[in-house]
């Protein structure tokens, strides 16, 4: 998210590096600047992305990615309404999405949805206690992406 707060930044970068330290060289982890198709002509940008393989560009443009392996969203007041809404419908009909990653800026929190090798999707809230174990293999460490965040000025 653009012009977001010191916390909402903090939490994009760490979770960004967390992802890329427990997925190794394998998978490819994104800033906010990476483009994602998810649908004709329709076209939004996530607080990170990783794509694991090589990338998929959506035919007619020069960088718009169709298929991440995850997707993280850092929660604000202005756009969480929409990361749980239409975002969530559009990366739900992604076939490569394996993890959606919902980061919370008010309490040390981040929710996880999942997809099983059926397709369905299944949902957990982990907090500072936890892990969460990423479809793809690779961990991220609840309390180490949040350590020290809340000093930081949020959402």
């Amino acid at each position: 998210m653009a012009g977001g707060s010191p916390r909402h930044a903090a939490l994009s970068a760490r979770i960004a590096r967390a992802l890329g330290v427990a997925l190794g060289r394998e998978c490819e982890v994104f800033s906010s600047d990476l483009q994602l198709g998810v649908g004709d002509a329709h076209y939004v940008y996530a607080d990170a992305t990783v794509v694991c393989g090589p990338l998929k560009i959506q035919p007619g443009t020069s960088g718009v990615v169709e298929n991440p392996s995850i997707v993280v969203e850092v929660l604000s007041e202005s756009t969480e309404q929409y990361d749980r809404g239409l975002k969530w419908e559009g990366y739900r009909k992604m076939d490569s999405l394996t993890d959606y990653l919902l980061v919370s800026q008010r309490s040390a929190t981040i929710e996880h949805y999942r997809r099983d090798r059926d397709g369905s999707w299944h949902y957990s809230a982990l907090d500072a206690r936890a892990r969460v174990k990423l479809t793809g293999g690779g961990e991220l460490e609840v309390a180490a992406v949040f350590d020290g965040v809340f000093a930081l000025a949020g959402d």
